[in-house]
């Protein structure tokens, strides 16, 4: 009766156990927006995220540099134009 009374608790205890865990990651909210990852699946999804956040962010200085270049050439300004032209290089694939 005893060991009955152990092994069950013990069964009670991991389940309990089990349940507390946070989630890996805040699964509702955009990458943007993360902010706790735990477990080796948050760690997975925070490098995902880091990914997606950083070509994001190279993605924008792109569009950056495509639409000040168009305003360089409108404005004739040979000095911004390549300078623009160098950013447009380094950061559009």
């Amino acid at each position: 009766m005893f060991s009955k009374s152990i092994i069950l608790s013990l069964i009670m205890l991991l389940v309990a156990c089990k349940s507390t865990q946070p989630p890996s990651y805040q699964k509702d909210k955009e990458p943007e927006y993360r902010t706790e990852y735990n477990g080796v699946e948050g760690m997975a999804q925070q490098q995902k995220d880091q990914n997606y956040l950083m070509s994001k962010e190279l993605t924008e200085k792109c569009t950056n540099a495509k639409i000040n270049l168009a305003i360089a050439e409108t404005e004739k300004k040979a000095s911004e134009i390549n300078k623009q032209k160098e950013l447009i290089k380094s950061m559009c694939i």
